[in-house]
């Protein structure tokens, strides 16, 4: 048997009004509490946990006006606008039930009533009353998400004057519209960067959308970016949104957009221009609304020169470029990044007392950073994991010592072809060491202890 779910407050001072929605309702709801008046009201009665309340209009003897009942309207919406008011009126009453809707009741029924048209109002007032709690929930928890996403993905650390140019050039742009290109290194912190301009922008209450496009199989690009209907392919078995309209009015980050095929480059263009989506399998144009930040680590200019990416693409995503420099070139935001990152790592670890020497921090100082701030957070993590002291010296610190992007394979030595096939899948994943373990198939705790033996 289907459990019964929903809680009903009747407020009518007509008993056999009492009597018979009690009667019709305990078959259909979990709980309903009659009440003869509004006193409790008054008195300050929580009635929050209720999903409805059938209002009476009138509760004096000779009243008509209904002004009680349009008093009680705005106070329960005031008090509690998630609850449903569904009022009581007497026939001919048409033009007070217009009222109370005005100021918030989601229907009205008449009295005497037939039973199950009363039925009838109540759930489906019930349901109205679930599905805008529901969206409530939906925002409420997207804007949490958002917000913890936001924390999850840094605090920017610019000391340096390159990083300080950068700031401004954030503080000027974010209050537009414009479409922004960001260009760096693998590591850098375009995306911190894009989060950034969102959170500063008139954007900022709205959904903040990041695709990683070189993740995106070019056989999917349609649907990912623009969506599809019933039927459109073999596996569309529903109608779904496109992330370009899962942004709209928020913010589109195109990471890696780099790695498109010109192919995919033209279809992107196009919807960029027109500023409208049409999902594949449909031939009805949606419109769209969305702040567009792009990012890559590739030279695109030298790109267009080879014919490798569109002109009139790159026109249209950079009207204004910023540049993040690697963090060989910022060494002076070196020391707020670590003290942030050992900040983070001590509480997720539980070693609130460990703490960083300053022959540890020389030592972070003194190396190049192939990795860039990624790779500080990765050694950082690494190094408070494997702490066995309260203080971090030079010796715990494991960094990368040999020089050039990727080693010989040459080699026929078991432990140098280990050694150099974690690195180079390191370095493909950008040092997530999920991602990595995963191509190794290994287990983050087999991965740590021979990044540990290797000193990588």
């Amino acid at each position: 048997m289907e459990e019964k779910e929903g809680k009903i407050l009747v407020i009518d001072d007509d008993r056999d009004i009492r009597l018979t929605a009690h009667m019709v309702l305990k078959k259909h709801f979990r709980q309903i509490e009659v009440w003869e008046g509004p006193d409790p009201l008054s008195q300050g009665e929580d009635i929050g946990g209720f999903d409805l309340v059938l209002l009476d209009m009138n509760f004096k003897p000779g009243a008509s006006d209904g002004e009680a009942g349009l008093y009680w309207i705005r106070e329960i919406h005031r008090r509690h606008p998630d609850v449903a008011v569904v009022v009581i009126t007497a026939y001919g009453d048409v033009n007070l039930a217009v009222q109370a809707m005005k100021l918030g009741a989601v229907d009205f029924v008449v009295k005497p009533w037939e039973n199950q048209r009363f039925l009838a109002t109540v759930q489906s007032a019930y349901r109205l009353g679930q599905s805008r709690r529901k969206i409530r929930d939906l925002r409420y928890t997207q804007q949490t998400l958002q917000h913890d996403m936001d924390q999850a993905s840094g605090t920017m650390i610019a000391d340096s004057p390159a990083m300080q140019d950068v700031l401004t050039t954030i503080e000027k742009v974010a209050g537009t519209d414009v479409n922004v290109l960001i260009l760096g290194e693998n590591g850098t912190g375009k995306e911190l960067v894009a989060r950034e301009i969102h959170r500063r922008s008139l954007r900022s209450n709205q959904v903040f959308m990041h695709v990683d496009l070189g993740a995106i199989p070019e056989t999917l690009f349609e649907s990912e970016l623009f969506g599809h209907v019933k039927g459109a392919f073999t596996d569309a078995r529903e109608d779904r949104k496109g992330r370009f309209e899962m942004a709209h009015q928020g913010t589109l980050f195109l990471d890696e957009i780099g790695n498109l095929s010109l192919s995919l480059q033209s279809k992107l263009l196009t919807a960029i221009q027109r500023k409208e989506i049409t999902r594949v399998g449909s031939s009805h144009p949606v419109e769209v609304d969305v702040r567009l930040i792009c990012a890559t680590n590739m030279p695109l200019k030298k790109m267009v020169a080879a014919d490798n990416f569109r002109e009139d693409l790159l026109y249209r995503i950079n009207t204004l470029e910023i540049s993040l420099p690697p963090l060989r070139d910022r060494t002076s935001d070196i020391t707020g990044l670590s003290k942030h990152f050992m900040d983070h790592f001590r509480r997720k670890y539980r070693k609130p007392n460990l703490t960083l020497s300053s022959s540890a921090m020389d030592k972070l100082m003194r190396y190049h950073w192939p990795g860039n701030i990624r790779e500080l957070q990765h050694i950082l993590e690494r190094t408070v994991i494997m702490a066995e002291n309260n203080e971090i010296r030079p010796k715990d610190i494991k960094l990368e010592t040999h020089t050039g992007a990727s080693s010989s394979y040459s080699s026929l030595n078991l432990g140098e072809i280990e050694k150099n096939t974690i690195l180079k899948a390191l370095r493909k994943h950008h040092y997530n060491l999920s991602a990595t373990a995963r191509e190794l198939g290994l287990g983050r705790t087999t991965l740590y202890r021979k990044m540990n033996k290797y000193e990588l």
